[in-house]
């Protein structure tokens, strides 16, 4: 047996490996034990959450960002970038349009837009809690202060998504602009944790000076953090950022650590990412297949959403977007999956642990 596939199994068993054998696991990865890891990832996937995948709602409702992450489409240097703002009236349109689908929870995205300050922020929150009681709200608008993310939280928030991006300091430094620390990052999540969030990080898989130590260091602190949610995709470019000519990241090595997160965090909401759904024709089913159990249909207004570019051809139409459920309901059904339009909490809400 190969040290990966030993290392595979005892994860499979344990939820847990230490720093170097995470690191050895994306080290000497191999095909048999890629086939295991998939293979146990979505058995335990089907464990927790049987067959059922659950849809969130997702309105991206502004691309403007104050943040100039140098890979980032919508970052603040890009010119030639279409900006827009929705309204909260046209966020309001968009959520009951997916409420009248079924939709149950509704994620919020957008860049770190001064313009949505905490007065604004807090009152659209508000509005959606008080018309959709019965509905989750999602934020995922960046980095904001401890005193923000308590305002936001009172306001009715429930989760909130926000990338660690890579947990090593220096790769981060190499992402970012000065100014900007994986220090503030960590602290940010903290903070959410601590006020009561279900909390969702992440990381893109073949940045541009990403190594498999990085990855190893991505895994670990997702292992010793524990959130609620994680968000994997692979690195695609963008034409107008500094990082134009980079090579996409791997579908494949993202596949296999969207399996090691499966097993990490067995009763984590992984979604199956839209960069994953773009970089593969079958991404959002191939990532089902490989553990993960959310997927995000786009109800952001279909003449805004071609707008947020942040990366080179993102998927927003088709099985992708909320008129396409028909379709997604199909390709789901074909490899035996039903989507669920439910909230779908996190279980550690209820037991207070991920395995």
């Amino acid at each position: 047996m190969g040290e990966a596939l030993e290392l595979a199994r005892r994860l499979a068993e344990e939820h847990t490996l230490s720093d170097e054998e995470l690191l050895a696991l994306i080290q000497y990865r191999d095909g048999e034990t890629a086939d295991f890891l998939r293979e146990q990832a979505a058995e335990t996937a089907r464990r927790h959450f049987g067959r059922q995948i659950y849809l969130r709602g997702l309105v991206e409702f502004t691309n403007h960002c104050r943040r100039d992450c140098r890979y980032c489409g919508i970052r603040r240097s890009n010119g030639n970038a279409r900006r827009y703002r929705l309204t909260p009236e046209e966020v309001l349109d968009a959520c009951r349009a997916g409420h009248r689908l079924g939709f149950r929870t509704f994620v919020l995205q957008g860049g770190e837009d001064p313009w949505w300050d905490d007065g604004r922020l807090c009152a659209l929150v508000s509005a959606l809690k008080k018309e959709f009681p019965d509905s989750a709200v999602t934020l995922s608008v960046g980095e904001r202060s401890r005193e923000s993310y308590a305002r936001l939280r009172a306001a009715g928030a429930d989760r909130y998504l926000l990338r660690h991006e890579t947990a090593d300091p220096d790769h981060y430094a190499f992402l970012h602009p000065p100014g900007q620390t994986l220090r503030d990052r960590l602290r940010c999540l903290a903070d959410l944790k601590e006020l009561g969030y279900q909390v969702g990080a992440g990381m893109m898989v073949g940045s541009p000076g990403q190594t498999a130590a990085c990855l190893a260091a991505d895994l670990a602190f997702l292992r010793d953090f524990r959130p609620h949610m994680v968000g994997i995709g692979p690195y695609l470019s963008h034409p107008d950022t500094p990082f134009a000519g980079a090579p996409d990241g791997s579908a494949e090595l993202t596949l296999y650590l969207l399996s090691a997160v499966r097993l990490l965090l067995p009763r984590a909401l992984l979604p199956a990412t839209t960069a994953l759904g773009t970089a593969l024709a079958d991404g959002r089913e191939q990532g089902i297949l490989h553990g993960a159990n959310v997927v995000m249909p786009n109800l952001t207004p279909p003449d805004q959403r071609e707008k947020y570019l942040l990366y080179h051809d993102k998927l927003s139409a088709g099985a992708e977007s909320a008129a396409g459920l028909k379709e997604l309901r199909a390709r789901l059904a074909a490899i035996g999956y039903e989507p669920v339009v439910q909230r779908g909490d996190s279980p550690l809400i209820l037991t207070g642990k991920q395995r």
